[in-house]
């Protein structure tokens, strides 16, 4: 269920506000470019500033324009902060409004040692049924979770899987090593590297770029479960110019100004402390999607 492109939803914003009605579009034409999953209220979704009626209202229209659509796929929501309580809380209104899973990212500031994020994570599994991913980011998070503390959370009944955002290309491999639960999944946070990341015994992509490129990207992956990877690693080559530049400045920022290039959104708008992307960064990325011919 939870396998191939699953899209990192951004959020949309009018002068201030969540502009409901672009992301309901958005999520229809993300449906109809039969991506695998949706993602929503993570990093990319700006999460962080997101509030609890705001976030309720995403859920909702989430949960509704997938079930109206008439597809399967699964619904994924961020429900991760650095307070355990807090992330249950956030875990708990996800399963009420329907979601199929949470994503969950190591505790960030607190810096919490190994065995205080196993102990953050298992209080969640032991406190609520839902299918739960770890997110790793370090980047973002300053703590790494360590592959025996992955493994350990592997045996627990509602840790479902994992997000590595860390770019480590063995860690697939050696992490699979250590699991006794053959079905745990690994899902890359990379679009760069998620070819190579499912060669090694990932099983898809949580992903910036499926925001504006989702029917290709869902195709990538496809090529990927089915073993074709040398095709695959050929596609990607095609985007690895606008993956690149999806890094340019913080993302979300530049993701956003290409889906509103695109016309996929109203605004490139952001919420502070992220300011829009930057005029010499807008010309590269315009550059790049003119080669691509989507604008």
């Amino acid at each position: 269920m939870f396998k191939g492109l699953l899209t990192a939803l951004i959020t949309p914003f009018i002068k201030g506000e969540v502009d409901y009605e672009s992301f309901a579009r958005f999520l229809r034409w993300q449906i109809k470019s039969k991506v695998h999953g949706l993602v929503v209220l993570g990093s990319t979704g700006e999460g962080a500033t997101i509030g609890d009626e705001e976030r309720t209202a995403l859920i909702k229209l989430s949960r509704k324009e997938i079930d109206n659509s008439g597809t399967k796929i699964p619904l994924i929501v961020a429900t991760g902060s650095n307070s355990t309580i807090k992330t249950l809380q956030y875990t708990e209104k996800a399963k009420e409004l329907g979601a199929d899973a949470a994503l969950i990212v190591c505790p960030y500031y607190n810096k919490p040692s190994q065995q205080g994020m196993y102990e953050h994570f298992k209080y969640i599994n032991d406190s609520i049924n839902l299918p739960i991913f770890v997110y790793n980011v370090p980047g973002r998070t300053i703590v790494n979770i360590n592959n025996e503390t992955i493994a350990k959370l592997a045996e627990l009944k509602n840790i479902v899987g994992i997000k590595d955002a860390t770019g480590d290309l063995s860690r697939p491999l050696s992490l699979k090593a250590m699991l006794s639960d053959n079905d745990f999944l690994q899902l890359s946070g990379e679009d760069a590297t998620s070819a190579a990341f499912n060669l090694n015994g990932g099983k898809g992509c949580i992903s910036i770029i499926g925001n504006i490129f989702p029917e290709a990207m869902s195709n990538i992956q496809n090529l990927t479960l089915s073993g074709q990877y040398a095709e695959a690693v050929k596609e990607l080559e095609k985007y690895q110019k606008i993956i690149d530049l999806m890094y340019c400045e913080t993302n979300p920022i530049p993701v956003k100004y290409a889906a509103f290039r695109m016309g996929l959104i109203s605004t490139p708008e952001l919420r502070l402390p992220l300011l829009t992307l930057t005029h010499p960064n807008c010309i590269k990325i315009d550059n790049e999607l003119k080669a691509l011919g989507v604008i």
